[in-house]
C-alpha cells in the first residue's frame, strides 16, 4: 500500500508536467549529449520502454570544443579510457625496474610515445564507433550536430555544415557532461588541460601539473613513468582533498618516492614564456619552475552548459551557483519535460553514476516507476601509481557526523617488494560503526587496489538492497576473519584485510 501511495503522490504532484501524446512530436525523447549517461538513457528508453528516441552529439574529435565531441563522451574519448591506456603504457617502466630485482637483465627500455598515442587513438575511435552501433542496434536515431533548446519540447540542431533544423520531443534530456577548468592566473592561455595532454605528439622533457585532485596525480604518474621530469603543485599539504587522510598521506609519499617533484602547500602565480620558447611558472613559495615544456592545469571541471550554447536560460532551466543544471532527486529540471543526468548536474561525477542516473530517469519518465539515483556506497578508483580504491565513509566523515567507530589499519611492505627493493608500502583501512558493528568505509592504496575494491563495493551495494528488504546489513565478519577465511587464496593482499582483527583506534565526535 505504501509503495502504491508513493507512486500516486509522485504522479499527482507532477500531473501538470505530463506531456501531450507522443504522436504530436517527432520523438518521445531527444537527448542532447552522447556520453555515458545520455547513451544509456536513450538506449533504455528505446529498448526497455519502447520509445522513439534521438541523440544529438557533435562530430567525433579527440579534442573537445564548441564544434567537436563524439559519441562516448569524456570517459571514452578524452577521460577514463585513454588515461587508463596511458597508465598501462607508462606503468611498464616500474615493472622493468622491479624485474631487475628478480634477476632479469636487459638494456634500458625506451617508450615510443608515437606508437602508444596512435594505438590509443585507434582504440577510442573504435569505441566511438561501438557507441554508434549500440544506438543503431537500439533503433535510436543519431543526429550529428549541436542542440539548443527553443522551448521545452523543441531542440534546434545545427549541423557541422551550419545548416539548421528543428526536432520536437515529448521529453528532452540534457547530458552534455563537463569541461576542464584553468585557473584565472596571468599566462593561463599558455597552459593546457587534460584534453590536450592526451593528444601530445611526444613525451615532454619537463612538465608541471597544477592541482592535487585525481586527474592531477594520475597525469603526474603518467608523465613521470614516461621519463619526464615531473613537478606537481597543489595548495593543500597533501593531494586528493576529500579522500581519507591516511590515503592522502600515502599517495603524497608515493609521488615523492617514485620521483615526482612535489610542491605542496603552494599556489601558482603566473606562467610566462621564456626567451628559449619554454615556460616558466612562478609560485607563491620557493623558486620558479623554469624551462618547462608543458604546464598542465588539472584544477577541476565545470558542468558543460554553454559550449555550445544550450539555450537553457532562455527557456527557464535554472543553474546552480557552480553552473550545473539544477535538478530534483528524480533528475527533473525546473522546466516541465526537461531532464538532466551526468556531470552536467554536478552530483557525483563518475561514469557509473551517470549510467545509473540514466537508467533511473527512464524508469521515472517512461516506466511509471519513480526511481531516485542511489548515491550510497559508490566505489571509486584513482589510477595514480600505485592506485587507490575506496568505498564508503572516511575517518574524517564519521567523526564529523558524530559516529562512534573502530578504525582498522594495516600498512605493510608487499611481498613483491621483498625482491624488487621498491620502497613502498601497501595501505589497507577499514572503518566499522561500533553500535551496529557494520563496515562503513574501506580504503586501499597499492597495486590492484582498484580491482579489489570492486568486490567490496559490490558487497556494500548488496547490503543496501538487503536492508531495504528488512534483512541485516553486511556482516563485517566477511572482511574480518570470518565466514570467508577458508576461501582465501594465499597469500593475497585481500587476505590481509581479512586478518585485521583488532582496531588500531576508536574515534568519536568529541
Amino acid at each position: 500500500m505504501i509503495h502504491l501511495l508513493k507512486h500516486l503522490i509522485f504522479w499527482r504532484k507532477n500531473s501538470e508536467d505530463k506531456a501531450p501524446e507522443a504522436h504530436e512530436y517527432d520523438y518521445d525523447l531527444v537527448t542532447i549529449g552522447g556520453g555515458s549517461g545520455g547513451v544509456r538513457a536513450s538506449r533504455f528508453a528505446a529498448v526497455n520502454a519502447g520509445k522513439k528516441v534521438a541523440v544529438i552529439e557533435l562530430p567525433f574529435d579527440p579534442l573537445s570544443s564548441a564544434t567537436s565531441g563524439g559519441l562516448g563522451g569524456t570517459c571514452v574519448i578524452r577521460g577514463c579510457v585513454p588515461k587508463k591506456l596511458f597508465v598501462f603504457g607508462s606503468g611498464y617502466q616500474h615493472d622493468f625496474q622491479d624485474a631487475r630485482g628478480f634477476g632479469w637483465e636487459f638494456s634500458e627500455p625506451k617508450l615510443d610515445w608515437k606508437v602508444l598515442q596512435a594505438k590509443k587513438h585507434s582504440e577510442i575511435a573504435r569505441l566511438n564507433g561501438i557507441y554508434g552501433s549500440m544506438l543503431s542496434n537500439a533503433k535510436v536515431a543519431s543526429i550529428v550536430g549541436s542542440g539548443k533548446l527553443l522551448d521545452n519540447h523543441t531542440v534546434q540542431v545545427t549541423a557541422p555544415d551550419g545548416s539548421v533544423s528543428n526536432v520536437t520531443a515529448a521529453h528532452i534530456l540534457i547530458a552534455t557532461g563537463g569541461t576542464a577548468n584553468k585557473l584565472n592566473i596571468p599566462g593561463a592561455e599558455l597552459g593546457i588541460t587534460s584534453d590536450e595532454a592526451l593528444i601530445i605528439d611526444e613525451v615532454p622533457k619537463k612538465v608541471v601539473v597544477l592541482g592535487g585532485g585525481f586527474i592531477a596525480v594520475e597525469f603526474a604518474g603518467i608523465f613521470n613513468a614516461s621519463g619526464t621530469e615531473t613537478h606537481i603543485v597543489y595548495r593543500q599539504p597533501t593531494p586528493l582533498r576529500g579522500f581519507d587522510e591516511d590515503v592522502r598521506n600515502a599517495v603524497g609519499e608515493n609521488l615523492t618516492k617514485r620521483g615526482v617533484h612535489v610542491h605542496a602547500s603552494t599556489n601558482p602565480v603566473k606562467i610566462e614564456k621564456m626567451a628559449s620558447g619554454k615556460l616558466s611558472l612562478t609560485l607563491d613559495a620557493g623558486e620558479p619552475i623554469v624551462e618547462c615544456d608543458i604546464v598542465m592545469f588539472a584544477t577541476g571541471r565545470s558542468p558543460n552548459t554553454n559550449r555550445p550554447d544550450l539555450g537553457l536560460k532562455e527557456v527557464g532551466v535554472e543553474l546552480n551557483k557552480d553552473g550545473a543544471v539544477k535538478v530534483d532527486e528524480f533528475s527533473r529540471t525546473t522546466v516541465d519535460c526537461v531532464w538532466a543526468v551526468g556531470d552536467v548536474t554536478n552530483r557525483i561525477n563518475l561514469t557509473p553514476v551517470a549510467l545509473m542516473e540514466g537508467g533511473a530517469f527512464v524508469a521515472t519518465c517512461f516506466q511509471s516507476n519513480p526511481t531516485k539515483p542511489d548515491y550510497h556506497y559508490v566505489p571509486s578508483a584513482v589510477f595514480c601509481q600505485p592506485p587507490v580504491g575506496t568505498v564508503g565513509m572516511t575517518e574524517e566523515e564519521v567523526i564529523k557526523k558524530g559516529m562512534c567507530c573502530d578504525v582498522y589499519v594495516s600498512s605493510f611492505k608487499p611481498m613483491k617488494a621483498a625482491l624488487s627493493g621498491r620502497d613502498e608500502k601497501y595501505l589497507l583501512k577499514m572503518i566499522v560503526d561500533v553500535p551496529t558493528d557494520k563496515v562503513v568505509g574501506i580504503h586501499m592504496v597499492g597495486a590492484d587496489s582498484s580491482e579489489i575494491m570492486q568486490g567490496f563495493g559490490g558487497g556494500a551495494e548488496v547490503r543496501m538492497h538487503e536492508e531495504a528488504a528488512g534483512l541485516d546489513r553486511w556482516d563485517p565478519s566477511i572482511l574480518r576473519g570470518g565466514v570467508c577465511d577458508d576461501e582465501n587464496a594465499h597469500p593475497p593482499r585481500r587476505q590481509i584485510m581479512m586478518q585485521i582483527m583488532r582496531p588500531n583506534a576508536s574515534v568519536a565526535n568529541a
